[in-house]
């Protein structure tokens, strides 16, 4: 991992969440942003995007955000992408249990949007 952040792909299935993030993201923080609604349509578009940050919800229907990210990371050209989890679910033991799958960070929710990408941008300074 090096180099400025650009490109985000995120992953969640709430509509309201996913637009309230978009703005944030790439009004607020620049970032060229890929949104995706279900684990599944992420591992379909991840070729094409390259992100170089996974961001993705823990709690979703069908593929949750865990095993996302281990689908994702079966993939050879991303098993090293670095992700970020953002969930609801922050007991400390709840966060621990997500840390230990490799990713930078754990964001709980409800987020603040104004300073979102100064929070993501942060973690990826810290990592690198």
């Amino acid at each position: 991992m090096s180099g400025l952040l650009k490109k985000i792909l995120y992953i969640e299935d709430e509509p309201d969440i996913t637009a309230i993030a978009t703005v944030a993201l790439e009004t607020v923080g620049g970032f060229d942003l890929k949104s995706c609604s279900s684990g599944f349509q992420a591992i379909e578009e991840i070729h094409q995007f390259n992100p170089d940050l996974i961001l993705l919800d823990v709690m979703m229907p069908d593929l949750d955000g865990p095993s996302t990210l281990t689908k994702i990371r079966e993939l050879e050209q991303f098993r090293d992408t670095p992700a970020i989890f953002m969930t609801a679910k922050a007991q400390p033991d709840d966060i621990k249990q997500l840390k230990a799958m490799g990713v930078l960070d754990v964001i709980t929710k409800p987020f603040d949007p104004m300073t979102l990408s100064k929070q993501i941008n942060q973690i990826w300074e810290n990592a690198a």
